[in-house]
């Protein structure tokens, strides 16, 4: 009987260890996540250790590494869409996590930090601790996804692959490094809070991917040095910014009407 048991157990366990299309989809968010961290490196901090001839933040690396983050965020929205329309492995969830917390944790907390270091006005310590923030602030909201149920169709806190696009829209902004950090503080807030904010599904998702291939646009533009280019990229991050605060604005609005439209009919209800 124990060897019964045993060949059981080894017919089991393979089934567990395959990778569906989900997965691989957020397999591909670790890697973008990763070779983000990867050219923020190698083409900004290290040139500016080394005294190339790119000084501060080289728009090439920050481009391609904040596309990089927008591409993790792509693999991001299709997984989850994918896992819902077919299926996805027992490691589905744990995967999914992992791999925000590469891709919308430490991606954008290294952004800030190497931000810091490379900035002229910048506090390289004031810098390092905004990006311990932000890559706590993602480890706690995943943390807390995990265990806590959230309300039909909302999410609790704004989701983790926003709240990185909006940190580094904030650094790209180049305003003031006191003014960086705090709207970079007020990011990592809103991540953790329980402010509501809708999940990206039908039309919602499609905004949401027209909106991410247009910031690649502006990114590239911008990198690339094309007329208007800055002002355009300025203009994106800035709307980044508007539609941070806006978005749970809408949600809570929405919640109220839902609740009046609830007291109403439990009026109407008890009428005669």
């Amino acid at each position: 009987m124990p060897e019964a048991d045993e060949v059981d157990e080894e017919e089991e366990m393979p089934l567990s260890l395959r990778l569906s299309i989900a997965d691989t989809l957020t397999l591909g968010n670790a890697t973008c996540g990763f070779m983000a961290v990867y050219f923020t490196t190698t083409g900004i901090l290290i040139p500016h250790f080394t005294g190339g001839e790119e000084v501060g933040m080289a728009r090439h690396s920050a481009a391609t590494a904040v596309i990089l983050m927008l591409c993790a965020a792509i693999f991001d929205l299709f997984d989850g869409l994918v896992a819902r329309k077919l299926r996805s492995s027992p490691m589905g969830a744990e995967l999914d996590n992992l791999s925000d917390l590469i891709s919308f944790g430490l991606a954008p907390a290294y952004f800030v930090l190497v931000y810091g270091m490379v900035t002229d006005g910048a506090h390289q310590k004031v810098a390092a601790v905004g990006a311990i923030v932000v890559l706590l602030a993602v480890v706690l909201r995943l943390a807390r996804f995990s265990c806590v149920t959230p309300p039909n169709g909302m999410f609790q806190g704004m989701p983790s692959p926003f709240g990185a696009l909006t940190v580094v829209s904030i650094v790209l902004l180049e305003l003031p490094f006191v003014a960086t950090l705090l709207a970079v503080l007020g990011t990592a807030w809103l991540m953790v809070s329980r402010v509501e904010y809708p999940k990206p599904r039908g039309r919602l998702a499609v905004a949401m991917l027209a909106w991410i291939v247009l910031s690649m646009a502006l990114l590239t533009a911008w990198a690339f040095d094309a007329p208007g280019g800055q002002l355009l990229l300025q203009t994106g991050c800035a709307l980044q910014l508007v539609m941070g605060a806006v978005i749970p604005l809408f949600a809570t609005a929405r919640r109220v009407n839902n609740f009046r439209d609830n007291r109403r009919e439990a009026r109407a209800a008890q009428l005669p």
